[in-house]
């Protein structure tokens, strides 16, 4: 969940070494989509939690096994997947609490809408690209665990941290849009 770029430089490093196989880095991504599933399901905000903790760690875990030991082209295309659809489910659950307005949660997921997009419209192009992780997306990662930590336990930092992570969620658009020229290369190289 640091960095849900398609390709991004967590995925890159050591790929000539991950061609044709599943490696520990992709098994460790593929865990985040039963925790959406298991975030969803459980009602216990404290079960959510270790959820949440559990995620988190399997990606940072998984960027470091990928940069140690190689990653996969599946790697590359499966870690930003696993990251939206954690981060998507999670915040279904804070919307259907009603703790958040419909547009509070859009905003927490400005960026995730937007890369998803763009993914899906350079791939049906012909023209997918990645970019390198990038600060802005690590940032907004970071605010979106921070936000749902504070729904979880009823924080009244729960508003503040939505708007903020909608804040830096407009940076890094812009940031990924202006390094967009510059630094893409085909994913999975």
């Amino acid at each position: 969940m640091l960095e849900a770029s398609p390709g991004s430089g967590q995925r890159q490093a050591g790929t000539e070494h991950g061609h044709g196989r599943v490696t520990a880095a992709d098994v460790l991504t593929l865990a985040r989509i039963p925790l959406a599933v298991v975030f969803v399901v459980v009602a216990h905000p404290l079960a959510r939690l270790v959820t949440l903790v559990v995620a988190a760690a399997t990606d940072l875990l998984d960027g470091f096994l990928a940069r140690r030991l190689g990653s996969s082209r599946f790697g590359a295309v499966i870690d930003p997947v696993a990251d939206k659809l954690f981060m998507l489910s999670a915040f279904i659950v804070v919307a259907a609490s009603g703790e958040l307005t419909w547009y509070e949660i859009a905003g927490v997921l400005l960026r995730d809408a937007v890369a998803s997009v763009a993914f899906f419209l350079t791939t049906f192009s012909g023209r997918a690209m990645a970019i390198p992780a990038r600060f802005g997306g690590k940032a907004v990662t970071v605010a979106q665990v921070l936000t749902l930590v504070a729904f979880l336990t009823d924080s009244t930092l729960l508003r503040p941290l939505a708007w903020a992570t909608a804040a830096i969620a407009l940076y890094a658009i812009w940031d990924y849009y202006d390094a967009a020229a510059r630094e893409q290369r085909p994913v999975g190289e």
